[in-house]
C-alpha cells in the first residue's frame, strides 16, 4: 500500500483536530443541559448582579470560561503543534499566545454588543426575536465587510501598495477587463505568521482590495502571480461576495427561524425558566450548531462552485494563463493541501475543488483552447 504523502497526513491530522475540536464543544454543550450546569451558572451570575444584561455578560464569561479550558489542549495541537511540526508556522509560543489573546479582545469589542442586542430582542420579543436578530446580523456583515480591510486586518498584518510596475500594469489590464477599480491591491506580511500563501478579494463598496501575502510574491513568476490576480478579479466579475452575502443572509434568517421553532418546542425540557432567561444560551447554540450541519456542505459546494468560475475567468482572461496551473501546483505546496482527498470529505468539508480536480479542469481547458500546455 502507497504510503501517504506529507500533505496528506498534514491534511489528514488537521482534519481529525478539528472534527475532534467540535466533537468536544458539542459534547459539552449536551452535558450542561443535561447535569444541569447551565441552571448552576445562571444561578452564580444572578448572585453578582440583580442587572439581567449583567447577569449575561457574567454567564457569557463563566460558560466561555468551561469551553476555554477543555478546548485549549486540542487548540494548541491544531493551532500551533501541527503547524510546526509541518514547517508552517513562523511564531515562537509567545507570539502565538499574543495574536491569540488579540483575537479574542477584537472578538469581545465586536461580538458583545451584537450578544447585548440578540439578548434585548430575545427578552422583548419573544416570538419575533429571530427576525430582530438575523436583522441586526446582515447589518453587522454589511457594516463588517465594508470596515474590516482598513480597520481590522491591518491589526494583525502591515499592508503595502504594490509598487512592481511590471505587475501593476498586466493587473491594469485585468481590472479595466473586470470594471474592477485597481487603487486596492496590497501586498502584506503574510511571512510573519505562516510559510502558507494566499490571496484574497476582501471588503466591499469602496472598501473593496485585492490582498496578496508577501509568501505568494515571492515565490511566484510575474505570469503566475497575474493568473492569481485574475482568479480574484473572476470572483469579483461574479459578484461572489455579493452573492456569498445574499446567501448567508437567507441562511441565517432560515437558521435562525427554525432554531426558535425549535427551542419553543423544548426550553422546558431543560429546566429553562423562561423566554429572555441567560441560561437558554446553550440550548440555543446547539440547536443553531446541529441546524448548521447539514447546511455546511451545501455551502461548500456553491463555494466549490463559484472557485471554478474564478479559475475559469482567469483562464481566460490572463497574459498567459498556461501559467495558472503551476501556480496552482506552487500554491497546493506551500499550503500542504491534500491534491486528491476522498469524494466524501471534500463534500462535506472543502471550500475549494482538490488540486488534481482544478488541475484536470485546467489542463483540459488549454487543451480545448489549443494552448499548449507541455
Amino acid at each position: 500500500m502507497q504510503q501517504p504523502s506529507r500533505a496528506q497526513r498534514y491534511s489528514r491530522l488537521s482534519l481529525i483536530l478539528s472534527l475532534s475540536s467540535s466533537a468536544l464543544s458539542l459534547m459539552i454543550t449536551v452535558l450542561i443541559l443535561y447535569s444541569g450546569v447551565h441552571l448552576t451558572l445562571r444561578n452564580m451570575a444572578y448572585r453578582y448582579t440583580e442587572n439581567p444584561y449583567g447577569a449575561l455578560l457574567l454567564f457569557s464569561l463563566f460558560l466561555g470560561l468551561v469551553y476555554y479550558v477543555a478546548g485549549a489542549p486540542l487548540s494548541w495541537l491544531k493551532d500551533y503543534w501541527l503547524e510546526h511540526r509541518y514547517g508552517l508556522s513562523n511564531q515562537n509560543m509567545q507570539q502565538w499566545l499574543m495574536e491569540r489573546l488579540k483575537v479574542l479582545l477584537l472578538g469581545m469589542v465586536l461580538f458583545l454588543p451584537l450578544l447585548l442586542l440578540f439578548f434585548y430582542f430575545f427578552t422583548n420579543h419573544p416570538h419575533s426575536w429571530w427576525l430582530w436578530t438575523a436583522t441586526a446580523l446582515f447589518i453587522f456583515s454589511v457594516v463588517l465587510g465594508k470596515l474590516a480591510p482598513q480597520l481590522i486586518f491591518p491589526l494583525f498584518y502591515k499592508f503595502e501598495p504594490l509598487e512592481d510596475p511590471a505587475l501593476l500594469e498586466r493587473m491594469k489590464v485585468l481590472a479595466k477587463n473586470g470594471n474592477f477599480n485597481l487603487k486596492g491591491v496590497y501586498r502584506f506580511d503574510m511571512s510573519k505568521t505562516t510559510n502558507k500563501a494566499n490571496a484574497a478579494f476582501t471588503g466591499m463598496g469602496k472598501g473593496k482590495r485585492i490582498i496578496i501575502g508577501d509568501t505568494l510574491l515571492n515565490t511566484m513568476s510575474i505570469d503566475e502571480i497575474e493568473t492569481v490576480f485574475a482568479h480574484e478579479v473572476g470572483h469579483y466579475v461574479h459578484r461572489h461576495i455579493t452573492w456569498g452575502l445574499v446567501t448567508g443572509t437567507l441562511i441565517s434568517y432560515g437558521s435562525l427561524w427554525l432554531t426558535a421553532w425549535l427551542y419553543g418546542m423544548s426550553w422546558q425540557l431543560f429546566n429553562i425558566p423562561a423566554y429572555g432567561d441567560v441560561s437558554a444560551l446553550p440550548l440555543l447554540g446547539l440547536i443553531l450548531t446541529l441546524i448548521q450541519m447539514p447546511v455546511t456542505p451545501l455551502q461548500n459546494m456553491l463555494s466549490r462552485f463559484n472557485e471554478r468560475q474564478a479559475d475559469r475567468y482567469a483562464l481566460e482572461h490572463s497574459t498567459k494563463p498556461q501559467a495558472f496551473p503551476e501556480a496552482l501546483r506552487k500554491l497546493a505546496e506551500s499550503n500542504l493541501s491534500d491534491p486528491e482527498p476522498p469524494a466524501w470529505e471534500e463534500f462535506l468539508f472543502h471550500s475549494h475543488p482538490s488540486v488534481n480536480r482544478r488541475l484536470a479542469y485546467m489542463q483540459a481547458f488549454l487543451k480545448d483552447k489549443g494552448v499548449d500546455v507541455s
